[in-house]
């Protein structure tokens, strides 16, 4: 437990205690032991919340960030040191570290590259709420840059195109456990547009696992496509 020099409302000073320290900088994702400068007690949230400013001691970095916490006990006052214990929960500003996806991927479709990511700075700025429809909207990117990579008819093209994700995972996926996984994808990534859930049991965690599951088929059979071509059967 440590103790934490801050400014209440009234702008007095008192100790207080918090669990522990960040032991990440928000800014260049390093592990650090940031120094402090203090911190400010805000009682108007019930818990109230604690501020607390640290500066990040790498030196590429050097940036600034705020550490909130969450009061989560009350105790009797020791001497200089307020009741209210405090438990560390994330640090602010925070720059967000893009997911990399292979040249595969990343060639085959660049949408679902660009969507993913940004559904994913979602998720990491705590916007759970409206991430999961993106992680919906790049699989479908994902699923119908695939087929459309593997075909050279523009009208086909137009068809996959229009096609709903559904329908065309039944008729143009014809890898039993790809369409598996696939289908169950979708049916999570619906669950994060509608209006009630019907697998409740299920989260984004889930839904990512799946779209990762796709992400190795897809490369998998890419590579496999490319290897038959550099190596055909002998006559």
């Amino acid at each position: 437990m440590l103790t934490v020099s801050v400014i209440k409302e009234d702008n007095s000073s008192q100790q207080v205690s918090c669990d522990k320290l960040p032991d990440e900088c928000p800014i260049c994702h390093k592990k650090v032991i940031p120094t402090s400068y203090g911190g400010f007690v805000d009682a108007r949230p019930y818990p109230k919340m604690l501020q607390i400013i640290y500066r990040c001691p790498n030196e590429n970095c050097r940036h600034a960030f705020i550490g909130f916490y969450r009061c989560f006990a009350t105790r009797l006052s020791s001497g200089d040191v307020g009741g209210d214990v405090f438990s560390f929960e994330y640090s602010r500003p925070a720059e967000f570290i893009p997911r990399k996806f292979s040249e595969i991927i990343s060639a085959i479709s660049p949408d679902f590259v660009t969507i993913y990511n940004q559904a994913f700075a979602a998720e990491q700025a705590k916007l759970t709420v409206i991430c999961g429809a993106g992680y919906r909207k790049a699989l479908e990117f994902l699923i119908k840059d695939y087929l459309i990579s593997s075909i050279s008819e523009d009208a086909e093209k137009d068809k996959i195109k229009g096609e709903f994700l559904g329908k065309l995972i039944e008729k143009r996926v014809d890898h039993l456990q790809l369409k598996a996984v696939v289908k169950r994808a979708v049916w999570l990534g619906n669950d994060e547009t509608h209006y009630e859930r019907k697998w409740q049991n299920k989260d984004i965690s889930d839904l990512k696992s799946l779209i990762d599951l796709t992400l190795h088929w897809v490369e998998t059979n890419k590579l496999t496509e490319k290897l038959l071509q550099e190596m055909p059967e002998e006559k």
